[in-house]
């Protein structure tokens, strides 16, 4: 996990695609190389996370579960 994010969101008990949306909300307020980490408790998340980061040219740095957390750290492109 990177020791600097920039912003944390947690999404825990929202499903897709409400986690996507406040992730993108988020980095539309942040400045190019920032760091969100997004806590959600949605499995389909991993995959989401994924498209969303190729559909936007943001860099999905990390993805990380633990217990019933998905943990995922996008970098502002």
């Amino acid at each position: 996990m990177p020791a600097e994010v920039d912003r944390e969101l947690d999404t825990r008990g929202l499903n897709c695609p409400l986690p996507i949306l406040k992730a993108k909300k988020s980095l539309n307020d942040m400045a190019s190389g920032q760091l969100l980490k997004v806590v959600s408790t949605d499995p389909g998340s991993i995959r989401d996370f994924q498209a969303f980061a190729r559909q936007t040219g943001n860099e999905l740095v990390e993805q990380e579960t633990v217990g019933s957390d998905f943990i995922h750290v996008l970098k502002r492109r």
